[in-house]
């Protein structure tokens, strides 16, 4: 390399910290004294944060830094999935599952198979879809003289491995989608701790699945609760009769009663466990078996259940930041668009369309999931403000903000600015993995004026900005975005 183009990279690496330094420098002069401190006592330099405040009736923003920088939102990009499925399918959309036979019916026994084909429904839970068999037997039939088939060909998907996120493939929050989705593929399990330590805590498991067998080891401890599960564990073991899941750790008695989840099978295999369960259960017998399949052309129509609408769905997504739902969602954007292959990336490219079409800013949005639990997620201040924006002029603006939580109020914000003047001013969704944290929604200032407002932190740090956050939604909160014009 020759002496000259080693100074002019010399130069440009000045440059770059000098200007690089002036916009950090920018950045920190433009936010609110408190969210300035409270960013510098966690370390967190002005430049590794987006900031966007504007009031809902104002033309532009009366606080902005970074705003156009394409940052990683964790899951608040639920909020950008919540728009564009709002946008596209309307707050009443539903999904259905069916029920057929393959068969005559006669003195309770179905001479063939009987089918279950799912719709993509994400909220197909163990109470409905033991409503829809209890219909089944209620119908005349209590022996399947063939096999119980579950169709979840509604959604093409790509391969999942629940282990890529983070290697932890048991955490329900990496479960994928499923056509036949059931019970969010989640088995709940509660804890009750003994009044001794050293002794078993009780363990009440639901709902149940055939084939897995559970061993609990988890003891109960001395001491205060803090994180209470922060020491629990679940393995999958092969066992004898099938699998074995395995649950270790322990718990301190002074949490008293607690609630744990654990996706202990795919979302296939698990649909599996639950329907023979639940068939057994109701007293129903199968002299098949319980397995996958796709429903014949001329299989005869028996039932349908409807979902819940999408509002409703919505709902359940933000209020405690479903990624499962978040992933079906996705995926029926891509089958609603006409995809025949990989429903994700073509519910992600249904999305970004959706937005562009609304004149929302799309420069570096990246979708991979649409549940934020990405390393390449990426979306910025100014899109993320702006789809708050349009929501507010749009026919489904008040399911959109009844979905998200209310800070000190419910679901995953009900820990935010309980001891502010502030609390219950806040509709946010929240979002937090290793590196990031970040909300997304609306403040109702004091003077009774409503402010689109995001803040994302992308450092090492993030998870030490909350103080910086919530002093950002009091700022908003005691007037000071009310800059804005009118």
């Amino acid at each position: 390399m020759t002496t000259r183009r080693m100074f002019q990279g010399l130069c440009r690496l000045l440059a770059a910290l000098f200007f690089g330094g002036m916009l950090a420098s920018t950045y920190a002069a433009s936010l609110p004294p408190a969210v300035r401190q409270a960013l510098d006592a966690a370390r967190i330099p002005a430049g590794s944060v987006a900031v966007w405040v504007q009031a809902v009736d104002a033309p532009g923003p009366q606080l902005e830094a970074g705003g156009d920088r394409p940052m990683n939102p964790a899951s608040v990009m639920k909020v950008v999935t919540a728009f564009a499925a709002l946008d596209r399918l309307g707050p009443s959309f539903t999904w259905t599952t069916r029920v057929a036979t393959g068969g005559p019916v006669a003195a309770g026994i179905l001479d063939g198979n009987l089918y279950l084909t799912g719709g993509a429904d994400p909220m197909l839970n163990y109470e409905r879809l033991g409503k829809l068999l209890r219909q089944v037997r209620a119908l005349g039939i209590t022996t399947v003289r063939g096999d119980i088939v579950l169709d979840g060909s509604a959604l093409v998907l790509p391969p999942h491995d629940p282990a890529a996120f983070d290697g932890r493939a048991l955490r329900p929050y990496n479960s994928g989608a499923y056509g036949l989705l059931m019970h969010f593929n989640t088995l709940q399990l509660r804890l009750v701790p003994a009044a001794e330590p050293g002794r078993a805590v009780g363990l009440a498991p639901y709902p149940a699945l055939t084939g897995v067998d559970i061993d609990n080891r988890i003891t109960t401890a001395p001491g205060s609760c803090g994180v209470w599960y922060g020491n629990l564990d679940a393995a999958l073991e092969a066992g004898p009769q099938g699998s074995r899941l395995v649950l270790s750790g322990s718990m301190p008695a002074s949490c008293g009663q607690r609630d744990w989840a654990t996706a202990p099978l795919a979302p296939e295999a698990f649909g599996r466990a639950l329907v023979a369960a639940l068939w057994a259960e109701l007293g129903g017998k199968v002299e098949g078996a319980v397995r996958s399949g796709v429903t014949p052309g001329d299989a005869a129509p028996l039932l349908t259940e409807t979902s819940p609408p999408l509002a409703d769905v919505v709902r359940e997504m933000n209020k405690w930041s479903s990624n499962v739902i978040a992933r079906q969602l996705l995926a029926t954007l891509g089958r609603e668009s006409g995809a025949s292959l990989d429903m994700v990336a073509s519910g992600a490219e249904a999305a970004k369309a959706q937005l562009a079409a609304d004149g929302i800013a799309t420069a570096g949005l990246v979708i991979e999931n649409g549940s934020g639990l990405s390393r390449v997620e990426r979306v910025s201040a100014r899109t993320l403000a702006e789809i708050l924006l349009a929501t507010w002029r749009r026919p489904f603006m008040p399911e959109f903000i009844a979905a998200l939580p209310i800070a000190g109020e419910d679901g995953t914000a009900r820990g935010r600015l309980n001891d502010s003047p502030a609390r219950g001013y806040a509709h946010i969704k929240t979002g937090s993995i290793n590196g990031v944290k970040s909300l997304a929604g609306y403040v109702l200032d004091r003077n009774g004026r409503r402010h689109a407002v995001v803040m994302i932190v992308n450092h090492a740090e993030a998870g030490s900005s909350q103080a910086a956050q919530d002093a950002l939604l009091e700022w908003v909160w005691a007037g000071g975005g009310t800059a804005g014009t009118q």
